[in-house]
């Protein structure tokens, strides 16, 4: 069973806090269900955008998995913004976090094989 949205939010929200980097919701979502996304900025113009992962990238632990939603990995902080704004556009229940982390930390769980960049 997948912990709630909101729930996953204030742990991820405490974490990243815990290890240091700034942390802040941006878009509130649906509390139960809502995708969530995670913009991660180096403060130095590159930032790198996390999506739920596909379907067929997740195990069955029902833990949340991420994937970066661009080739690159990193993408300029425009892109980011309209990348959101299309999601906004097709699920208004998405959740977005940004993390503001010179080191480039996201401190998610990537999918099987996400090391790598997806392609889109």
């Amino acid at each position: 069973m997948r912990l709630r949205a909101d729930i996953w939010v204030a742990a991820y929200l405490r974490r990243c806090a815990v290890e240091g980097a700034q942390a802040y919701l941006t878009r509130r979502g649906s509390p139960e269900a809502g995708a969530i996304f995670v913009r991660l900025d180096r403060l130095d113009g590159r930032v790198a955008l996390f999506a739920p992962a596909p379907q067929s990238e997740l195990d069955d632990s029902g833990d949340r998995r991420f994937a970066r939603r661009h080739r690159e990995e990193w993408i300029d902080a425009a892109a980011a913004a309209e990348a959101i704004r299309r999601e906004g556009e097709f699920d208004p229940d998405l959740w977005l976090v940004d993390v503001d982390d010179r080191a480039g930390r996201h401190f998610l769980d990537l999918a099987e094989g996400s090391a790598a960049p997806p392609r889109n």
